[in-house]
């Protein structure tokens, strides 16, 4: 069977071949020519769409490599010349000394030489300490939650019959558990995404048994001792410059077996993931439960002081992510509206190259202010003079393709034009406000850690186990972004629980340090 060759035809093309068609044939024959175009035209865009759900399936299945423009367009790379001095092969995981931070350092000194000490080589010279010594690294392994037996020896008198025991040595306690094993097991779970049965089997195979109700008796209790500086952190962060939020689905077997008899009860639950900016400390907060994010938000800005001012609001357009009693400067993110072109890209290379390359540029331009350390104001600055024509010709372009008819409305290409001109005032924000950022990525990689433990536990038992989740991944998550060493943290705020609750503000993971 001959293969049919190909011709595209725009709509206003199709129109005006239909016009033709109408002065030349018959009314019956027209109408038949016309159905046959009909049909081929919803045919043409129900492939596209179903393309498009497939690649979105198959992305959400195996997950999208990347999305960089360099990627989606299939471009080779430019290889930059450097002298042969300056290849070296990249070291493939291999990290160098300074990068240890947390791990033990044993000082050797030299065995028969001190400093000053004569040459034994010259004999004549003296050596002097160099301050670079020579290092090398040695791993080893153990369980992630190692014991220790003390066995202390008891003595019994032949005679008495009294028993007389060694002492236990100084400072290892009365509980067989220690504030290092609290944090450790909550950075397993809610940080790595380590399930508790998981790291029970684990544990059981190197021979040191610690059983799943354990563990959760454990964080329980250091969920407790942290809580006050979760509270005092999110306070904070009702304070921010700017507020990111969006939802994720979360499962709750308390809520999934529960019996309700009411039917207006939201039985869906989330976990909303949010990032507060000010003063260049980030912070992180979960919130699982039956709320929207737009409604855990509005009880985050209910703790806003009012002198304040309404902050910048970064999230996607879905409606249930903006408050409805509380007043932000709304900006929407670039990001999703421009994924919607890379799904389209296989039936719209020329369309969707043409909006790829000049969101590029603009992020380039953000990022150079980046770089170059730009104030608020001198990044507000520079986008008005490098990025605003760029969009002010993409908005030309993208009102062309529907206006003349070079796009069909309904199809899937025709629906991603139409997202981003409906939310173009809330994606432009930061062409007219100071701090406003281009995307809500920030946000996505904090729900990550959330998607990251779904994946593994499936869903937590009840509402309570979901609030102790959120309080440890707040505190993790926060941690990464301030730089500071998270398991560290959370096992100094156990060792200073009764000053961290008194005063959480100065147990807060960028200053913490200050306190021990």
């Amino acid at each position: 069977m001959k293969i049919p060759k190909r011709i595209d035809l725009s709509q206003k093309q199709m129109e005006a071949l239909l016009k033709r068609a109408e002065r030349l044939l018959p009314k019956e024959d027209y109408e038949i020519i016309k159905s046959m175009a009909d049909t081929i035209a919803f045919l043409s865009r129900s492939v596209g769409k179903k393309n498009v759900q497939i690649r979105k399936l198959v992305n959400a299945l195996f997950g999208a490599v990347t999305e960089k423009t360099a990627k989606v367009l299939k471009e080779k790379k430019e290889k930059e010349k450097a002298n042969s001095e300056d290849k070296q092969t990249k070291g493939h995981g291999k990290n160098g000394a300074s990068q240890y931070n947390g791990a033990e350092v044993i000082e050797i000194a030299h065995p028969t030489l001190k400093p000053k000490d004569k040459c034994p080589s010259c004999k004549k010279g003296k050596v002097y300490e160099i301050n670079i010594p020579k290092t090398v690294v040695r791993i080893t392994a153990q369980a992630p939650l190692s014991a220790t037996l003390y066995k202390m020896q008891r003595l019994r008198c032949n005679l008495c019959g009294k028993i007389f025991t060694a002492d236990a040595p100084e400072g290892i306690g009365d509980k067989k558990y220690d504030s290092a094993s609290g944090a450790m097991i909550g950075l397993l779970k809610y940080g790595a995404g380590l399930p508790f049965h998981r790291l029970e089997n684990l544990q059981n195979a190197l021979e040191v048994p610690l059983a799943s109700s354990t563990q959760w008796d454990i964080v329980e209790e250091v969920s407790k001792k942290i809580a006050p500086v979760y509270e005092e952190m999110t306070k904070t962060a009702a304070q921010g410059d700017i507020l990111y939020n969006d939802d994720t689905v979360a499962k709750i077997l308390e809520n999934i077996l529960a019996d309700d008899k009411d039917r207006s009860t939201r039985k869906a639950t989330f976990t909303s993931g949010f990032a507060s900016v000010k003063d260049g400390i980030k912070i992180a907060l979960f919130y699982t439960g039956n709320q929207h994010a737009g409604e855990n938000l509005a009880d985050l800005l209910a703790k806003r002081n009012k002198e304040v001012g309404p902050p910048i609001q970064m999230c996607d357009a879905l409606s249930r992510n903006v408050p409805k009693d509380f007043q932000t400067i709304l900006a929407n993110c670039i990001a999703h509206a421009r994924r919607r072109f890379i799904d389209n890209y296989e039936s719209f290379p020329q369309e969707c190259e043409h909006v790829l390359r000049i969101l590029k540029r603009v992020y380039i331009n953000d990022a150079y202010t980046k770089e170059s350390n730009m104030s608020p104001d001198e990044r507000l600055e520079y986008h008005q003079k490098k990025s605003a024509s760029l969009i002010a010709d993409l908005k030309k372009w993208l009102t062309s393709q529907l206006d003349d008819k070079k796009i069909e409305p309904n199809s899937s290409m025709g629906q991603a034009i139409t997202y981003m001109l409906k939310h173009w005032k809330g994606m432009t924000l930061f062409l007219h406000v100071a701090k406003a950022p281009l995307d809500n990525n920030l946000c996505e990689q904090v729900l990550k850690r959330a998607i990251l433990h779904r994946k593994n536990a499936l869903f937590y038992k009840s509402f309570y186990g979901a609030y102790v989740g959120d309080v440890f991944m707040s505190l993790i998550h926060t941690c990464e972004l301030c730089k500071a060493n998270p398991f560290k943290y959370l096992k100094a705020l156990q060792e200073n629980a009764d000053s961290a609750a008194r005063e959480p503000g100065k147990w807060m993971p960028w200053n913490y340090l200050e306190m021990i």
